[in-house]
């Protein structure tokens, strides 16, 4: 029992210090990048995307290190298997497929982590997206000023 219960909180660590370390570099990407101060409907779609997909990397980085516990454990038959529910498990839909009776509890738990980093996840898409909304706007209000000052 102290042994499923040492794993399940390294799994816990070890996903959070990868989507610590994920949004690091990302936030770090984009400071050096001056991506916040980007405006313009191609540069700010362009950017949207590139943060969309960095955050799915970070998930699916998670998601594969769940697997690949079950996997090790031999809670699934294969690893495409293992993949599949954790997953399904990391996504809360779930995905047909059961663990063993000793494991069964890491299936909440890698649910309940996978909600705690969603919820890191849409934070800072938030905080980014509504900062180059932001400068949309203050773009679109002095070119307005501008536009009002010359007639």
């Amino acid at each position: 029992m102290f042994l499923t219960v040492l794993f399940a909180a390294c799994l816990v660590v070890i996903t959070v210090a990868i989507h610590a370390v994920g949004l690091d570099t990302l936030l770090r990407c984009i400071m050096r990048s001056h991506a916040l101060s980007a405006s313009g409907f191609r540069r700010v779609t362009l950017a949207v995307i590139a943060l969309a997909c960095w955050l799915i990397l970070i998930h699916l980085a998670e998601i594969s290190v769940w697997g690949l516990f079950y996997f090790w454990q031999g809670c699934l038959p294969d690893l495409g298997s293992a993949f599949y529910f954790s997953a399904g498990a990391y996504t809360t839909i779930g995905s047909g497929l059961a663990l063993p009776a000793h494991w069964r509890m890491f299936a909440p738990l890698e649910a309940l982590t996978a909600a705690l980093m969603f919820g890191l996840s849409t934070g800072l898409f938030f905080a980014v997206v509504s900062r180059w909304i932001r400068n949309w706007t203050d773009w679109q209000n002095a070119l307005t000023s501008d536009l009002q000052q010359n007639k």
